[in-house]
Order: C-alpha cells, then sequence, then structure tokens
C-alpha cells in the first residue's frame, strides 16, 4: 500500500470523526455516558420534566374532579408523548409531528362529536343538570324551614375523624355535632370571645379553610338534639347557624320524597319525583331518554312544524348564497379580467375591500343602516320611507340575503380570477375559430373549468352557510319573531339559530333537544356535502 493511500485513508478517517464530533450530529443518548453530557441531552431532560410535570398535574387534578374518563385520556396520552418523543430512535421521527394534530383532533372534533350525540339521548336542560344525588341534595336542602323561635348559635367549624363537624357554646358549656350524632357537651375545650377555639380530637379550620370547604359546609346538618323536632344546625358562612327543620325528606326504601304533609314524590323514571296531580319537583337530574328528542323534532305538535319551516328556509338561504355570490363574484372576474382594462388592478382592490372588513362589524352596520325609523337607507336613500327592511318577514329573508351577498361576493370573485387565469388561452382561440361565441365559449369552456377548479370552494361555501349564525344573529335575531310559536323561532332562523334558541335563550334551556338538532345538522352537511363532491369528482374526470 502506497503512503499516498495511507494518508488519504487517514484523512478521511479524520473527516469522519470531525462530522462525528461536530454540531449536526444527531445526539445518541445511549451514548452520552461515554462523551458527556450534550446540550441536546439536557434541553431533552427538560422537556421530558416539562411535559411529565404538566401531564400529572392534569392526571391528579382529574382525579380529584373524579373525572375518570379525562384521567384515563391523560394518562394513555401522557405514555404515547413519552414514547414518541424520548424513545431513542428514529422510527418514531413522523409521529413527532403528527401527535399534536392527532392530540388536537381528539379532543376538538371527535370528542366534541362524541359529546354532543351522547348529550342527544338525554334529557340534560334546565332542571335536569346534575345527577340524582346531588338532586335529592338539592331539594333537600331547598325545602326547609327554620324552625320557629330558634336563636342563632355561634358556631366554630371544626374537622375530625368524621369529618366536618360543628361547635358551640351554650350556657357557658361547649357543644360539638357531626352529621351523624348531634349536639354533645365535650370537655377540655377552650374559649375565646364567646366562640370555641380549641377542641380535644379536633382540629379548628380557619377562614381560608372554611371558604375552600364550601361546598361540604353547604351540605352538613347537624341534629340539635335526639329529638327531631329540635331541627339542625345549618350555617352559610360558617360563624352563626340556626336550626332548620326539613319540610321533604328522601325516602331510600321508597324511591321517593315524602313532604311534612304526607304527600308523596315518586320517581317517574323520567328524571324527576313526581305526585300523583303529575306536579313535578325541580330539580330532576340526568337520565337516558332514547330517541324522544328526536321524536320531539319531527312531531308537529311539538317541533314539526318550525324544524320543518326552518329547514327549508335554511336550504334556501344556503343554496341563494352560494349561487349569488358566485355568479355576481364570477361576473366581476370576467370583466376585470380584460387586460386592455385600465386600472383594473385598482378595481380589483376596491371590490375586494369588503372582504377584508371585518364581517362582524360590517353586519353590524348594515343593521343600522336598515333601520325602519332611523336607517340611512330609508332615510337618504329613499326619502324617508319607512320601508320593513328588518321588521317585515320577506323583506328580512332578503335583506339578508343582500347583505350576504355583500360580504360574500370578494371572496368569490377572488377565487373565480385566479381560476379564470388558470384555464388555457388556446380554448378560447380554437372555439373562435369553430365559430363559438361568448356565450358558447362561457358555457363549454369558462364554466366547466371553473367548477373543477371552484366545486370544493363551493361545497365548503355551502356548509358555511348551511350554518352562518353570525348573520342571522347579528343583522335579524332571527326575527322578526311568531308570537304565536312557543319555541321563539323567527322568520329568518336558520337551523343553527334555532339550536341557539333552544340551547341558551329560551325560556327552558333544553341542551338534549339542542344537541339532537345539532347532529341532524351534521348529518344533512355530511350527505350534501358527500354528494356535491362526487359530483365535482365527476366533473373533473370528463374534463
Amino acid at each position: 500500500m502506497s503512503t499516498h493511500t495511507t494518508a488519504r485513508g487517514a484523512t478521511a478517517a479524520r473527516g469522519e470523526a470531525g462530522r462525528g464530533a461536530g454540531l449536526g450530529a444527531p445526539l445518541d443518548l445511549r451514548d452520552s455516558h461515554s462523551r458527556g453530557f450534550g446540550l441536546g441531552f439536557v434541553v431533552k431532560l427538560v422537556l421530558m420534566a416539562l411535559i411529565n410535570a404538566f401531564g400529572l398535574y392534569g392526571i391528579l387534578a382529574a382525579w380529584a374532579a373524579g373525572n375518570w374518563g379525562i384521567l384515563a385520556f391523560l394518562v394513555v396520552a401522557l405514555v404515547v408523548a413519552d414514547l414518541v418523543y424520548f424513545l431513542p430512535t428514529r422510527k418514531m421521527l413522523p409521529a413527532k409531528y403528527l401527535y399534536p394534530g392527532l392530540i388536537f383532533l381528539l379532543i376538538f372534533q371527535i370528542f366534541v362529536v362524541l359529546y354532543t350525540a351522547a348529550t342527544a339521548f338525554t334529557n340534560y336542560g334546565d332542571g335536569h343538570n346534575a345527577t340524582k344525588a346531588a338532586a335529592i341534595s338539592q331539594l333537600t336542602t331547598t325545602y326547609e324551614q327554620r324552625v320557629e323561635g330558634s336563636a342563632p348559635y355561634p358556631v366554630t367549624v371544626v374537622e375530625g375523624g368524621a369529618g366536618l363537624a360543628l361547635a358551640t357554646v351554650q350556657e357557658g358549656q361547649v357543644l360539638v355535632g357531626t352529621a351523624e350524632q348531634p349536639l354533645a357537651p365535650v370537655g377540655d375545650a377552650t374559649v375565646t370571645d364567646g366562640r370555641v377555639a380549641e377542641v380535644p380530637g379536633y382540629e379548628v379550620l380557619s377562614y381560608t379553610e372554611v371558604l375552600g370547604a364550601q361546598d361540604q359546609l353547604s351540605e352538613l346538618r347537624v341534629p340539635v338534639s335526639e329529638q327531631a323536632e329540635d331541627g339542625a344546625l345549618r350555617t352559610d358562612d360558617g360563624r352563626t347557624a340556626y336550626a332548620y327543620d326539613p319540610t321533604l325528606v328522601y325516602d331510600e326504601g321508597a324511591d321517593a320524597m315524602v313532604a311534612d304533609d304526607g304527600t308523596v314524590y315518586t320517581n317517574n323514571s323520567e328524571g324527576a319525583f313526581v305526585n300523583s296531580d303529575g306536579e313535578a319537583l325541580s330539580p330532576g337530574w340526568r337520565v337516558f331518554v332514547g330517541l324522544d328528542n328526536f321524536a320531539a323534532i319531527f312531531d308537529p305538535a311539538i317541533l314539526g312544524g318550525p324544524f320543518l319551516a326552518v329547514t327549508l328556509w335554511t336550504f334556501t338561504f344556503a343554496i341563494l348564497s352560494v349561487a349569488l355570490t358566485f355568479f355576481l363574484g364570477l361576473l366581476l372576474a370576467i370583466l376585470f379580467n380584460d387586460e386592455k382594462l385600465k386600472f383594473r388592478n385598482v378595481y380589483r382592490a376596491i371590490i375586494f375591500l369588503p372582504y377584508a372588513f371585518p364581517a362582524f362589524l360590517s353586519i353590524l352596520i348594515w343593521a343600522g343602516l336598515l333601520n325602519t325609523d332611523y336607517g340611512f337607507v330609508n332615510e337618504i336613500l329613499l326619502g324617508g320611507a319607512g320601508v320593513p327592511w328588518l321588521d317585515n318577514p320577506w323583506l328580512a329573508r332578503i335583506s339578508l340575503l343582500l347583505v350576504n351577498l355583500w360580504l360574500g361576493f370578494p371572496y368569490m370573485f377572488l377565487v373565480t380570477t385566479g381560476a379564470l387565469q388558470a384555464i388555457p388561452g388556446e380554448l378560447y382561440e380554437s372555439a373562435e375559430m369553430d365559430g363559438a361565441g361568448p356565450v358558447r365559449q362561457f358555457g363549454s369552456i369558462t364554466l366547466p373549468m371553473l367548477m373543477v377548479a371552484v366545486g370544493p370552494l363551493l361545497i365548503a361555501s355551502f356548509a358555511m352557510n348551511f350554518n352562518n349564525f353570525n348573520v342571522i344573529y347579528l343583522l335579524t335575531g332571527g326575527g322578526p319573531q311568531d308570537v304565536e310559536s312557543t319555541t321563539g323561532v323567527g322568520a329568518t332562523d336558520i337551523l343553527i339559530s334555532f339550536v341557539y334558541k333552544i340551547a341558551f335563550a329560551g325560556g327552558s334551556n333544553d341542551y338534549g333537544l339542542a344537541a339532537a338538532l345539532s347532529i341532524l345538522i351534521f348529518i344533512m352537511v355530511a350527505v350534501i356535502s358527500g354528494l356535491t363532491f362526487r359530483r365535482s369528482k365527476a366533473l373533473e374526470e370528463i374534463s
């Protein structure tokens, strides 16, 4: 072997060693003990500590709140995160980029859909918000009356082996009682300024600790004596208690609430206690109701009539909004696509301005412009005419379409302008040589080629307008309202605003029914989007 070859091999070896020791070399954790702890290794340790600290905090918080589903999800998510980001293997490299998006997809999409679907089969709403145990506790707390002639008790909140207790001073003697044991005298207690300061076997809670235990304290009832007619002590502030007598008691054997006058409220299996006259106690609790919410939507006596009218207007509004904005945007795009037109870029910028302005403010401005009494349109443009743009059902619908046209046509102008510029000019030249006029060229070349390019965007625009809550709520509020309707539905309500009124703006907030409507909206949009996507794919194959 020559000296030249040997030197070249040594140089190559030194180069490989240099590259291996450079900053660009991947950090091998398995060999970190032999080379010392590099910067990358320290950064990974810090990231691992932070991720696990936040993960453990969420797990412990879920444990304390009793949310076992969330706890299980956090445990799995944390374990997978440790494997993906800190396992010393290159096989996990794609997962490092996909994992955050997957987590957000599960939280903000999959979980929301599943939770909404689960709620749709319950009676969740006003008066049915919590569990049965919480409803019973609330009923027994609400239906109490103060014992006639009872004096206030200066109390101190203490905690012992049996949980929270109340200590008070009566006739110079310290008494302590719990939820199970009535007030009883204790010895060797310390009293300061008429209040109990120390009790053997109990810890006196500070003011801050009392505030932290407010939920438990609000449910605490300490019997005054062995005699039930003496009532039980109840305190709201942890300093003064009064004797209360329950007027409603839960009979666990009969699964019923019994009033002091003998009236029995039995469990109707629908999330409420009801007496023989059909009067229900409030609050109730959440129960599974099957398809009752969906049946109510299609029942003419409940929501069937309003649901059908709102659905028809929703489809009309979405279809007309897409059609009007598309064809106006396309018309303007064709007009300003002429290269011979002077200042066409200036005109394009002016046309795009409505889209650049926040839609939220634009809608509010239009609501003021269309005001019947003081609006600019009536007062200035129409010379003081009192046209009820937003108060007449048909005019309100027309106003919505026009305002939505103002908001949406710049977007369509933008996308169709780009699509028009992508159509080869040779197609039009060939069409002219074959004797095709502008109308024939538009129908045979421009429109088919545009639909291939903007078809998916039209589908997305339809889905957006199908759920265009902002323009409905800000411009008309869904009105004008039908005064004879019990649902509060208006002439311009679409399905999403109808859902909002059922869930939040009605006299009785029915979240279960609103969730059922939301599921139907999801199905409608999914079916229509699927069909139109198939149609747009067919157009693409034809072209």
